[in-house]
């Protein structure tokens, strides 16, 4: 039997979902650390975990070690350390090394997390990234601002899937910015040029630093834009055409760079984006599952449960996907009007989706409406989403286009 240590601060959202594959890996024994209950797991799910243990931080790494090696001896040694959050890698990495357990170690894991460091790593690779600087100061922000010129982007050195991350379009936001995160030698943060192009993700699952899967998505409008103005509705698309020589640079870059910060075994999501002139520029890496509901793309194109195939090759085992048969998208439907932005609303009515249903309907696989008398989600995903598939992905494309412009989510405060 293979012991398994899943870590998650909360279990609700896609946790009870990973928890669930993990269980289901045949010859596996699974262990978790939390810093909340398991309420959200259910009790069939939670009679099925081997050993449990509570820290009060799950995001520190002494805390961690403690719990792992706790598990350990009351369950027997530990073969796998996993955990789906981005803030969680560094410190499995680190725990992993102290004891000894297989997989990606604190260096490598830093290489992903440290945004500045990333950018470091993949230019003396001689691969293409936006300019950019870690700032100690406001007077190192100005300087970069007098080279790259505006706007800029500002963000934390460990930020994950543009939460924080800010664009200055002139040297008073840029000051505006940076008096709330007050960057010093001891608490740096990343500041890049603004590039302007279409933004994408490339996902790569990698079995001893060798890509065995990838595929790709288009983000309409970026999440940068989604995050600036909460009312947007958005949309994500994964082509059926995974193949398409139209990909070829993306695939080489994208190896390239994994290459460059040593991914051997695991799943990583790029977002990168195509100039106007239709050169690639590397956004960030993770080395972590996407979210905006990209596993499950994944899982309704290629027939199949992404997750459980994932689950199989992190605890050990091996990882396969049958060949990808349908482009698939999800459009997400976010509220409108006072008290959208965060969770100072409530949904008072849901507008278009009958119309929807006609137009599209068909198309559906998986939705979560939004309700009225729900609150507003403080998450870019929203307040519900619908996920479509079809074989065509320019029908994929316009059934999302048609989501987004018909259903319309009210709020007020």
């Amino acid at each position: 039997m293979r012991h398994v240590v899943f870590v998650s601060p909360f279990y609700m959202g896609m946790a009870p979902r990973f928890v669930g594959a993990f269980a289901d890996v045949p010859g596996v024994q699974l262990s978790l650390v939390r810093q909340g209950g398991l309420e959200g797991l259910g009790p069939a799910l939670r009679s099925r975990i081997h050993a449990d243990f509570r820290v009060d931080n799950a995001f520190d790494a002494d805390q961690l070690c403690e719990a792992v090696a706790w598990l350990g001896e009351r369950v027997g040694p530990v073969d796998r350390l996993v955990g789906t959050f981005e803030q969680l890698q560094v410190a499995l990495g680190d725990v992993r090394d102290r004891l000894g357990i297989h997989g990606m170690g604190g260096t490598t894991a830093r290489g992903f997390r440290d945004k500045a460091l990333m950018k470091e790593l993949l230019s003396a690779a001689g691969l293409p990234v936006a300019r950019h600087r870690r700032l100690e100061s406001v007077d190192d922000a100005v300087a970069f601002a007098q080279v790259a010129g505006y706007p800029l982007v500002v963000k934390p050195l460990a930020g994950a899937g543009a939460v924080a991350t800010v664009r200055a379009n002139n040297e008073a936001e840029l000051r505006a910015f940076l008096d709330d995160l007050r960057p010093s030698p001891t608490s740096p943060v990343q500041c890049e040029e603004f590039v302007a192009g279409i933004e994408r993700s490339f996902e790569v699952v990698s079995v001893d630093g060798a890509p065995v899967f990838h595929s790709l998505t288009r983000y309409d409008p970026s999440p940068l834009e989604v995050l600036e103005n909460p009312w947007i509705q958005w949309t994500v698309l994964l082509p059926r055409e995974v193949e398409h020589a139209a990909y070829d640079e993306t695939r080489r870059i994208g190896f390239a760079a994994l290459r460059a910060l040593g991914m051997n075994t695991g799943i990583s999501h790029m977002e990168w984006f195509r100039r106007r002139d239709g050169s690639i520029v590397i956004g960030e890496i993770a080395a972590r599952p996407p979210g905006a509901q990209i596993l499950s793309l994944m899982s309704y194109a290629h027939d199949t449960d992404f997750v459980a195939r994932w689950a199989s090759l992190a605890a050990g085992g091996e990882f396969s996907m049958p060949s990808r048969r349908y482009a698939t998208g999800v459009a997400f439907f976010r509220g409108q009007g006072q008290g959208a932005a965060g969770r100072g609303g409530r949904i008072t009515a849901v507008r278009g989706v009958e119309e929807a249903q006609r137009l599209v309907g068909d198309l559906v696989v998986e939705a979560r409406m939004p309700q009225v008398g729900q609150f507003t989600a403080s998450s870019y995903e929203g307040e519900g989403f619908a996920i479509v598939r079809h074989e065509d992905t320019d029908k994929v494309e316009k059934a999302l286009h048609t989501l987004v412009s018909t259903v319309r989510v009210e709020v007020a405060a």
